[in-house]
């Protein structure tokens, strides 16, 4: 599929910029605007709203008038309405993709697959929804009768990153809108476009005015903040860094409100003797090389087993010496740029103190010049303990690879980190892959495979991974409180 200038041009033509409160779409309330830009070329690609703390309060103000209605409304129209967007969203599969890869920088193949797995929270909750149940049972001691609800827990605040767009709100929008919650989001300004279509899909499919209040800004903490500490209230769910994350979960401690936190990740990827070489590199390139590294769940830690470390070197390197970077508009391009300058910088010092220390730069490691922020596929080896990039969390498409002798000295360098979001392991031996199921300190784990994530599983981690589950049965209690209702015996005569 060839995508010509005038193609991205009409696209972007079509795309709302504006903010959007108790289903209008605003200008912000001083007027201002911010620049989206492509980041494989530096240049703007769209202005839009610049959502200030006044804009803040009225999306809160809509999302608490719409909550009542919203919250009793049956299940099955909000079942009808996740449904209709689904469709809505795979029908327009070719303008998502396009979109998030102007604005974000990845192949437009990687951009259908994000638009296929985020459209399918939306199918997946849409049958969840007629599912919330609750419980009646009799008191051991036979005198009262025992009711369990659920309800919804009421207005939301989402903070998504840029790094998933349409995923990323479609993980939180579709539980809360299968639970009854009505939603203030303030997208990523790196990446707003995306979460701004969507939130127009979501109201041609039917979503009620105030429901879903969607707030692009540059002024976060400003906008968000006073949202956070308002009593009315009553979640926030936030995707980014773990050190955000801390200040927002200080900030949500004021009026104890309830939190969805999914941070940081330092994501070991375990090769061991037994491994079939093949099928670890393969998962090695889809951990390592997904979104351009630019994931929190992206491997980044190599941990291979002293015995065939140099085969596995060897083999991913010429597979890394195959991508190709570029615009991700070319169907040739399997590696887009990163997000902006800053990430390309950080990613570089990581790498260049990892050389610094005693690693060996075995490909890559330079950025790439021109226009965009290129960076290349890498890797090092003979990576030392006191490196950085064994403790930071790299975001881009570098390969650290460390050895180990012993399966418990790989699940002690594996659990060497304050992060726990997600690990891959690639042995053929069963009772080993039982045994780390229960011993490496992560909240999702892959055998065999470099993909973990799936609407119908619980995504989340342990440690400063976060707290709480996306996706699966587990991700609408996230948004579900519960309630307990005591009946007396209907035997007693008193």
């Amino acid at each position: 599929m060839t995508i010509r200038p005038q193609d991205e041009r009409d696209l972007l033509d079509r795309i709302p910029t504006r903010l959007l409160l108790g289903g209008e779409e605003r200008d912000a309330s001083d007027g201002g605007t911010f620049e989206v830009l492509d980041p494989s070329t530096g240049r703007a690609l769209l202005r839009v709203a610049d959502a200030t703390a006044l804009d803040g309060a009225a999306a809160l103000d809509a999302a608490v008038a719409a909550q009542h209605a919203w919250g009793r409304t049956s299940p099955r129209v909000r079942a009808d309405i996740l449904r209709s967007a689904f469709d809505a969203v795979t029908a327009r599969a070719d303008d998502f993709a396009l979109l998030m890869t102007l604005e974000m920088g990845k192949p437009l193949a990687e951009a259908r697959g994000e638009v296929a797995y985020g459209a399918e929270f939306l199918r997946w909750f849409s049958e969840e929804t007629t599912r919330i149940g609750g419980r009646f049972a009799t008191a051991p001691d036979g005198k009262n009768r025992l009711v369990v609800l659920k309800r919804p827990v009421g207005p939301c605040l989402f903070i998504t990153p840029w790094n998933f767009p349409l995923a990323m709100a479609t993980r939180k929008i579709a539980p809360a809108i299968a639970a009854g919650c009505t939603m203030v989001l303030k997208p990523a300004a790196l990446t707003p476009l995306t979460s701004m279509l969507f939130a127009r899909v979501l109201t041609e499919a039917g979503l009620p005015d105030g429901v879903l209040n969607v707030l692009p800004t540059t002024r976060a903490g400003e906008v968000t903040g006073p949202l956070i500490t308002d009593p009315r209230l009553r979640k926030l769910s936030f995707t980014g860094s773990t050190g955000v994350g801390r200040r927002l979960i200080a900030d949500a401690a004021e009026t104890v409100l309830r939190v969805s936190m999914e941070l940081g990740g330092n994501a070991p990827l375990l090769v061991f003797d037994d491994a079939d070489l093949d099928v670890a590199v393969d998962g090695a390139m889809t951990a390592k090389l997904r979104n351009g590294g630019e994931a929190c769940t992206a491997a980044n830690r190599m941990l291979v087993h002293e015995s065939v470390a140099d085969e596995f070197g060897s083999r991913l390197v010429e597979r890394m010496r195959s991508v190709v970077p570029g615009r991700g508009t070319d169907d040739s391009t399997t590696l887009g740029p990163l997000i902006d300058e800053s990430t390309r910088t950080k990613v570089h010092e990581l790498v260049r103190d990892a050389v610094d220390r005693g690693a060996e730069l075995a490909l890559g490691g330079a950025p790439i010049d021109g226009d965009g922020y290129f960076y290349p596929a890498t890797v090092l080896t003979g990576v030392t303990a006191d490196a950085r990039i064994l403790r930071e969390e790299v975001f881009g498409p570098v390969a650290p690879i460390v050895t180990f002798a012993s399966e418990d000295e790989a699940v002690a360098l594996a659990n060497d980190t304050e992060f726990g979001l997600v690990a891959y392991a690639f042995t053929r031996d069963l009772n080993r892959a039982l045994r780390l199921g229960e011993e490496l300190e992560v909240g999702m784990l892959g055998i065999n495979t470099g993909l973990v994530s799936n609407p119908a599983a619980p995504f989340g981690g342990v440690k400063q991974s976060g707290v709480g589950r996306e996706g699966g049965f587990e991700g609408i209690e996230e948004y579900l409180e519960t309630v307990y209702v005591g009946i007396g015996d209907p035997y007693s005569t008193a």
